[in-house]
């Protein structure tokens, strides 16, 4: 990491219109042109300035195979130039989650340039904090496709970071478990993972239980918060409370990524957590909150699911971009940018940037909220432990102080 210290107020919002024209299929729920939405309406509100727009730079070479098996690479440009290949079912290509289309490499190979660009961003002292919207592709495996995701950018730039020494945490939002960056750093002592999301009972992955803790040098270092189905704002915000600081004060991070999926919204169709905008702005406006206190403020947040795409995705990316940068969205959204997307996608656009209040009852509301404060606080009482020894003289001495790291 250099030297230099970036202005407090300096952000990147990493971006070009490749990142937003490509499709899985026509009618699959990932829809990249979200990320379109969310940049003209940051540009509409005013939020977002034309200089703080940066081009996702080139991968390095070896980049992808840092993350990923050779095979499956070779097997993932194969069906991107329209090769026919019956063995790519068995890497997760051609499935309903994941159709095959032409020029697939290509695509999700420039979202995790974005990544890491926004990772480098920081690093080298251009900017405190980025945005890679595009990003947040948590499922992938080193050699399979997995829950919409082909390439995992979110390690492959988390790698920019550890490469230079430093210690990175990794916090998912996402209602799905953030399985993937899981596993990648799942006996690593450098990159600390926190996921809160809808319990794997319930929920693909299927993964994400509170018992999934890390192994080896990186036991302790994974964080599973597994919520019940129809958790809203106060049992959300009281469980990210009571463990994610905590966890990240005992790693002491130099570098915060955030994936900020926006599937855990009341009205996402693919996930039953209860969230509203304005609970998820009170998850990242804790983030940014952290951020400050433990790393001098580097932070980088990607995009990851959300498929209440056009009405909820850019009013909770507009709020994350927001927090990130310490600015406020209107109280009521551009008419233009309401009419613009509105006739361009045939849907009715909403007006205000949180939710009309929904009064329906939650008969189950206490034993939600009485649930996920009990699975915290277990978690912690295994966790603190590990921890404690983590930073005793006589431990694994796997928590350097930040100045021995940067």
């Amino acid at each position: 990491m250099t030297d230099a210290r970036a202005p407090e107020d300096s952000v990147a919002f990493v971006y070009s219109p490749e990142l937003s024209s490509w499709a899985l299929s026509p009618d699959h729920p990932f829809k990249p042109i979200r990320l379109e939405l969310v940049k003209d309406l940051l540009h509409s509100t005013g939020l977002l300035a034309a200089d703080e727009v940066h081009p996702p730079r080139p991968l390095r070479p070896g980049d992808l195979a840092r993350v990923h098996d050779q095979e499956y690479l070779q097997m993932v440009e194969r069906v991107s130039r329209g090769e026919s290949a019956d063995e790519a079912f068995h890497f997760g290509l051609g499935t309903s989650d994941t159709p095959i289309f032409r020029g697939m490499h290509e695509a999700i190979s420039l979202v995790c340039a974005a990544s890491a660009t926004a990772v480098d961003l920081v690093l080298d002292g251009q900017v405190r904090r980025a945005a890679s919207f595009a990003g947040g592709l948590h499922h992938a495996m080193p050699a399979h496709a997995s829950g919409f995701c082909v390439y995992d950018d979110l390690a492959i730039a988390i790698l920019r970071a550890t490469d230079r020494g430093l210690r990175v945490a990794y916090l998912d939002l996402d209602a799905h478990h953030g399985d993937g960056v899981q596993h990648a750093f799942y006996e690593s002592d450098q990159v600390l993972t926190i996921s809160l999301h809808e319990s794997g009972r319930y929920l693909f992955p299927g993964t994400g239980h509170s018992y999934e803790l890390g192994a080896g040098a990186g036991r302790g270092w994974s964080v599973n918060i597994p919520l019940e189905p129809f958790t809203e704002d106060d049992s959300y915000l009281a469980t990210f409370d009571e463990v994610v600081p905590r966890a990240l004060r005992a790693f002491s991070p130099d570098l915060i990524v955030l994936q900020a999926g926006a599937d855990a919204h009341r009205a996402d169709p693919l996930a039953d957590l209860a969230l509203t905008v304005a609970g998820m702005r009170g998850a990242y406006d804790r983030v940014a909150a952290l951020a400050d206190e433990l790393c001098d403020g580097r932070l980088v947040i990607t995009g990851g699911g959300g498929y209440a795409a056009y009405d909820v995705v850019p009013r909770a990316w507009a709020q994350a971009w927001a927090a990130m940068t310490g600015r406020t969205l209107p109280e009521s959204l551009p008419k233009a940018w309401r009419e613009r997307w509105g006739a361009r996608l045939a849907v009715r656009l909403p007006t205000s940037p949180v939710d009309e209040p929904d009064d329906r009852p939650q008969p189950h509301r206490l034993r939600i909220q009485n649930h996920n404060m009990a699975v915290a606080r277990r978690l912690l009482q295994v966790l603190e432990p590990i921890w404690r020894e983590a930073r005793t003289p006589t431990g694994r001495d796997r928590a350097p102080r930040k100045e021995e790291t940067t």
